[in-house]
């Protein structure tokens, strides 16, 4: 019988660690994540100095304000408590672990979209932060619309639960741009007109809304080329992702600036030229609400 070289038995015998180690959840892999999905700047309260995942900042919309609560590794304040099993749960169904809805404030219809793998590197990333003793402000949301059982009929109107799946139709760079705008950036939840329900008029996708966050106009990310962004290049659409500078020299406005600065901006060069390659492959969609941001994402 032919013996097996010791140092090749060591690497054989390595290989399974190996790959569980690489297949492992990664918090750095979770801080890439937590920056493009723009978690911070919902759950810290920046504006009052408030601590990192605490909670507090208000969200304001057409039913009330919300506020984003404190997802800290906080057992008892925070989501210290939540298994694995719990954290998929919240961001692919939007239930919280006893089984009561979450608002779709929180923008689970889009965050469904994410792998098990991705999620669980997400939530590496935060249970590796500092746990904040600090209760979740309450919404301040007005009846009925606070009543959380009527999510049963929001969500047969307007969920699809995920995960992403590929478009065979398309290459892996497309895949992977529309896999980061649909699901981790969730772009669509600021960028796609709503009805009065608050769900997503999907016939007009990342078209823009003059009803946006706050009530500011956002613009329309369709390659229309009188209301969109139909003249813009791939590597203009990339250099703004990364820099915020519009194709005329102007700068980025204050919502679409902050994501830039927080969560664009931080993206590998790969990954804005798979978020432009998938941009410039939308359907054009002409919104004339959306024209006074033009011409970049304001």
């Amino acid at each position: 019988m032919r013996k097996i070289p010791a140092l090749v038995l060591c690497l054989l015998l390595a290989l399974p660690v190996a790959q569980a180690r690489a297949d492992s959840p990664s918090a750095d892999r979770g801080a890439y994540l937590f920056a493009l999905a723009g978690c911070g700047g919902c759950h810290t309260d920046e504006a009052h100095h408030g601590p990192a995942l605490g909670g507090g900042t208000p969200i304001e919309t057409p039913f009330g304000t919300f506020f984003g609560p404190n997802i800290s590794p906080d057992p008892t304040y925070g989501i210290g408590s939540w298994s694995d099993a719990d954290f998929i749960q919240a961001l692919r169904q939007g239930l919280r672990p006893d089984g009561a809805h979450l608002f779709p404030a929180f923008p689970y219809p889009s965050f469904t979209l994410m792998t098990d793998a991705d999620l669980l590197d997400l939530k590496a990333y935060i249970f590796a932060q500092a746990p904040v003793a600090q209760a979740s402000r309450p919404h301040d949301v007005w009846v009925p619309f606070s009543w959380r059982w009527l999510q049963t009929f929001w969500r047969w109107m307007n969920f699809t639960p995920g995960p992403y799946q590929r478009d065979s139709a398309k290459g892996p760079v497309w895949n992977r741009g529309a896999y980061l705008v649909q699901a981790v950036a969730h772009c669509g939840e600021c960028h796609t007109p709503r009805d009065l329900t608050g769900g997503l008029k999907t016939s007009l996708a990342y078209s823009g809304t003059a009803d946006g966050p706050g009530g500011q106009k956002v613009a329309n990310i369709t390659p229309d080329k009188e209301t969109g962004i139909g003249r813009w290049s791939r590597y203009q659409i990339a250099h703004f992702l990364g820099t915020g500078i519009l194709p005329d020299g102007d700068v980025a406005g204050s919502l679409m600036g902050e994501v830039i600065k927080r969560s664009t901006s931080r993206l590998t060069d790969a990954d804005r030229d798979a978020v432009a390659t998938y941009l410039e492959g939308l359907a054009p969609i002409t919104n004339s609400s959306a024209k006074a941001a033009q011409p970049g994402f304001d």
